[in-house]
């Protein structure tokens, strides 16, 4: 047995030996620790300030916060928000008064911070709020939407973002020149295979070192070259940061639907085939499909609303894989045909107007009159019946008799099949169209 070898099994994972002890050392995210910002004056000044880390797994989140108890000389308590609760939180807060009662401060990392419940949330309120702690927190998820108005307020967001690849290189290079056992090894990789392993990561730098550590293992030798196909057997396939449940699930179908009513079916397509391999349930992504004909097409051609509830059903009653061709079929025509928003804009510009001015009383002239009672106070007296004249049209007022002039709510456009009822509502309504 090498010496490396026996070495490995008492050494924490790649990603952990070659962590940054200090700014100095720390790779991406210049946009939150260049010289001027907010952090690296915090820590020049010695003055913390309670924050949450916000972005993907793998950017420096946990590294961060470490690296910040550091500089500032802080006791440092970690706690990661799957295990813990109320109990420890509330523990750590009393070690915390108790060390800034004596002139040293604290801070509390909590890991996946969005996982603790509203009370074990409540629960920190007060120490951050009296400065006898520093929360730093971290998230993968939108904290606007995970974490509670009192202690979001009382912190600071941060947003980190997925590390470029040259970035990604750069952790690379660090790692087999600084690491105890890689830079023992006489280890050789091509720029094409180093490239395809920062691809395949997705901007996730453990997830990377992860993936190298275990190609290295695949070879026993002390001189090896780690080759594209090492990478393969190591990572399986590659890494698809989709979270069904996640933020970056509501950016894919963000991105999904913006490409269709962008009239982009290959964009379209390309976010479909994101989340269908993230595995989203097809019914899903089928029932946006059904609103964005609506809201999005409408008028402009209409059976693009009945073609997607038929897809819908074919997709519920077809299920996977056979429903991505289902799927890519209703996206790429949805992508490809006129587009129009009108009858979306109508009715939130009715409904607008109604809770302005409220619901006007129904002329009587359109009123139903099925008693003689009704007749007799003139429900239904007056009104013209559409059929018995020519063309089938005849111009009265279906408005609240409070409308000085009728008003346009429906603004048809010049796209597709809804040119034409632009055209006949034109020659009909004079006045408004």
């Amino acid at each position: 047995m090498s010496s490396t070898s026996h070495l490995s099994k008492n050494l924490p994972p790649l990603a952990e030996r070659i962590r940054p002890q200090g700014l100095s050392e720390f790779i991406g995210q210049k946009n939150l620790i260049h010289e001027n910002s907010l952090l690296n004056k915090a820590v020049v000044s010695k003055q913390p300030f309670s924050l949450i880390f916000w972005g993907p797994p793998g950017t420096g989140k946990t590294t961060l916060a470490r690296i910040l108890s550091r500089e500032f000389g802080a006791e440092y308590f970690e706690l990661s928000a799957i295990s813990s609760g109320v109990k420890q939180v509330r523990e750590i807060l009393e070690k915390g008064k108790t060390s800034f009662e004596s002139g040293k401060r604290s801070i509390l990392f909590i890991d996946e911070i969005h996982r603790f419940t509203k009370s074990q949330q409540d629960a920190l309120l007060h120490g951050v709020e009296e400065g006898s702690i520093t929360l730093i927190g971290a998230t993968t998820e939108n904290p606007s939407f995970e974490v509670i108005s009192p202690l979001l307020s009382r912190c600071r967001v941060l947003r980190l973002h997925p590390l470029n690849d040259l970035d990604l290189e750069c952790v690379i290079k660090r790692a087999l020149e600084n690491d105890i056992l890689l830079s023992q090894k006489n280890l050789q990789i091509d720029d094409q295979t180093k490239f395809f392993l920062i691809e395949s990561c997705g901007g996730d730098a453990r997830k990377m070192l992860n993936t190298l550590e275990l190609a290295v293992s695949l070879h026993s030798e002390e001189r090896a070259t780690i080759k594209k196909e090492d990478i393969k057997e190591a990572l399986q396939q590659k890494n698809i940061i989709y979270d069904k449940a996640g933020d970056y699930h509501y950016d894919v179908i963000s991105a999904f639907i913006k490409s269709v009513r962008g009239s982009d079916p290959d964009a379209a397509v390309y976010w479909l085939a994101v989340m269908l391999e993230g595995g989203e349930k097809p019914e899903f992504i089928a029932r946006r499909l059904i609103i964005l004909a609506a809201e999005d097409i409408g008028n402009a051609e209409p059976y693009a609303l009945q073609l997607a509830t038929a897809a819908f059903d074919a997709v519920h009653r077809i299920g996977m894989p056979e429903s991505r061709i289902i799927l890519s079929q209703i996206t790429t025509y949805l992508a490809g045909v006129p587009k129009s928003n009108a009858a979306y804009k109508a009715i939130d510009s009715a409904l607008e107007n109604i809770r302005e001015n409220g619901a006007g009383p129904v002329p009587l002239h359109l009123r139903n009159a099925p008693t003689n009672l009704m007749k007799s106070e003139g429900y239904g007296k007056d009104y013209k019946y559409a059929h018995s004249f020519d063309n089938h049209f005849v111009e009265q007022n279906y408005f609240p008799e409070f409308f000085n002039a009728a008003p346009q709510f429906y603004n048809p456009q010049n796209e597709g099949r809804e040119k034409f009822l632009k055209e006949r509502l034109g020659k009909l309504w004079k006045d408004r169209y």
